[in-house]
């Protein structure tokens, strides 16, 4: 199929864009690549460090044979419970490794938070920063210099991005990502979000929401429903940085161990046919826009409308909200998973999961083909589906669709558009996801409620003042502004427990939307919610001019984000400041003081929230 013109658009804009940074960027690969091997050109008391804890036989293989020798990187923790699984993998891709006749060694390990855990604590503040610590990770472990290929380990949020921009810094290296799949399927999605609103409005207790709660997430594995962590690892297929078909498969199954053995023997592969195909060169203009469209195809997470712009500034691309809005006008809606829809991964999974949407999006010519990836056949090979027989992995095609209230083909999708828009307007740039909000909810005009922090937010809709707002609007309704939330003011927090309370006023009747320069994640769902808005508050943007009152307009049809004020009193009025005490409290505890200079330099949330540049 001819790729679509748009996808070409885009990509060849793209490719203009970052001519002279991605020149910079292969320069580099290439010379690192052009080095002897570690072992080889290294002082031998670096080497005896290096292979000092070693069994004999390991040792005997990279000196004397100069057998490959893999770098395992691994963000295992058992807090997260998608990273649990992980602690086996290292004896068993070391054990594969050997009956290849390569070593394989930990080279370090990364921090690994879980999103879920520090939801409106103060540990979120360091979640968005945390990938950049993992990035720094990465280097630190691969700057051993004593690696022929790489295998990064990790699944959730920040995580697999942080582990991807520190492997792009070391681009010569082949790499495999290795994740660990999602959790069975325990409360469903849909009744979990029930118990929430429920207890949002004090209609049950802590007793049967911690009960609910512990039902929908109760076992090792990725929380199942279609968020940031899962997104991430359709987005690892689409780039086709697994071993095709891994994402999804439980950490239980027997696919499971067959599959991360078949990620050293894939790594292997690359490193030993000299098929030059390290990650650097995986990760061109292409592989992004791929990544790009296969989140819009899927309404993923809009986190990474920061994440992949920063992955990719890594390999010396730049790409921007406006590529990913103009995706989004001709990639179609292929998928319905939780909060999109009311199915979960698992579902998704069993309806075809990623084989079938790379499938789709490459016949429809969508996605581009003639890629390099981890495996010899290309991106085709990712169109397919893993199994064991007789312990050996097979891989079968993804034929129609299990169930198409899950999935459905590209000729008949939910919507002909994808699941994200840019809004722009007076109060800055925006992103919304508007897969999982109403037809009826995509035009919002009410007056604004302005809000310094989501306690006072949800302060406010415990005390009953929201509801009033929204019954005496002429309106009908309230639009929250949660402004000094972006990476500078206090590092950018998932916003995610907005959610049940403004749900309770929308299934009130109330028309409600948020508007904030915070984030709200792949938890982004029915209510309207124009975030990441850039430039942030705490830099003097626009939302630090809106007062309680103002006329707000969100128009998701349009792309439009207004506050509907008279233009010259507009810009005659001056921005507030960051309130000092709210300026302390985001910089002290919770070991907030060490991420100082993370804030300090942080670029825009349009820019990747990069710290590095």
């Amino acid at each position: 199929m001819k790729l679509h013109p748009i996808v070409e658009a885009v990509t060849r804009r793209i490719v203009e864009r970052s001519r002279a940074a991605r020149s910079a960027y292969l320069e580099q690969v290439d010379a690192m690549a052009a080095r002897p091997p570690g072992a080889q050109s290294m002082g031998c008391a670096n080497v005896a460090h290096a292979f000092a804890g070693l069994p004999g036989a390991d040792r005997f293989r990279i000196v004397e044979q100069k057998a490959p020798n893999v770098a395992i990187v691994t963000a295992y923790n058992d807090v997260l419970s998608a990273h649990a699984p992980l602690s086996r993998y290292p004896d068993i891709l070391k054990d594969e490794a050997r009956l290849q006749g390569a070593t394989a060694q930990v080279a370090g390990g990364v921090p690994a938070m879980c999103d879920g855990v520090t939801q409106g604590a103060p540990g979120m503040e360091l979640s968005l920063f945390s990938r950049d610590a993992i990035a720094q990770g990465t280097s630190i472990a691969l700057s051993h210099d004593m690696f022929d290929a790489a295998l990064m380990l990790g699944v959730c949020d920040k995580i697999v991005p942080g582990l991807l921009i520190g492997a792009l810094h070391f681009g010569h290296l082949p790499t495999v990502f290795v994740p660990a799949g999602p959790m069975t399927s325990g409360l469903s999605n849909t009744a979990k979000a029930k118990v929430r609103e429920q207890a949002a409005q004090g209609l049950v207790g802590r007793k049967e929401l911690l009960a609910a709660e512990s039902a929908a997430y109760h076992g090792e594995g990725t929380c199942t429903f279609y968020g940031t962590a899962n997104s991430n690892q359709m987005l690892l297929e689409a780039m086709g940085l697994h071993v095709p078909g891994t994402a999804f498969i439980h950490p239980g199954d027997g696919e499971r161990e067959l599959l991360t053995r078949q990620a050293m023997r894939s790594v292997l592969a690359i490193t030993r046919a000299g098929r030059f195909a390290p990650i650097g060169r995986v990760v061109d203009e292409r592989c992004i826009v791929n990544a790009m469209v296969a989140l819009l195809a899927t309404g993923g997470s809009t986190n990474h409308l920061i994440h992949w712009v920063a992955v990719a500034r890594a390999a010396g691309m730049v790409i921007d909200w406006d590529d990913f809005s103009a995706l989004s006008a001709v990639v179609p809606l292929l998928a319905r998973v939780y909060p999109n829809g009311s199915a979960d991964v698992n579902q998704f999974q069993a309806a075809g999961g990623p084989g079938y949407v790379i499938r789709e999006l490459l016949a429809a010519g969508l996605m581009h083909g003639d890629v390099l990836t981890v495996h010899a056949e290309g991106l085709q090979a990712f169109t397919r589906i893993p199994q064991a027989e007789g312990g050996r992995l097979l891989w079968r095609e993804a034929g129609a669709s299990g169930d198409q209230s899950v999935l459905r083909p590209a000729s008949e999708p939910f919507s002909a558009t994808g699941g994200l828009k840019l809004l722009a307007g007076n109060l800055g740039r925006s992103v919304i996801k508007v897969s999982a909000v109403p037809e009826d909810r995509h035009v919002i005009e009410a007056p604004a409620r302005v809000f310094d922090s989501q306690e006072a937010l949800l302060q406010a809709f415990n005390d009953g003042a929201l509801e009033r707002i929204c019954q005496e609007s002429a309106a009908g309704g309230v639009v929250c502004v949660v402004r000094w939330q972006g990476p500078r003011a206090n590092g950018m927090p998932e916003l995610h427990k907005l959610t049940p309370p403004l749900a309770v006023l929308q299934s009130k009747g109330f028309k409600v939307a948020l508007v904030t320069d915070g984030r709200m994640s792949g938890a982004s769902g029915k209510v309207p919610a124009a975030i990441h808005v850039s430039p942030e508050a705490g830099c003097g943007g626009p939302l630090a001019r809106v007062r309680d009152g103002d006329l707000l307009r969100l128009d998701a049809s349009t792309g439009q984000l207004d506050a509907l004020v008279d233009e010259a009193e507009w810009h005659a009025r001056p921005v507030a400041p960051m309130p000092q005490a709210l300026q302390q409290a985001n910089s002290r505890g919770f070991g907030r003081e060490l991420f100082a200079g993370f804030r300090r330099h942080a670029l825009s949330a349009e820019e990747g929230a990069c710290t590095w540049l």
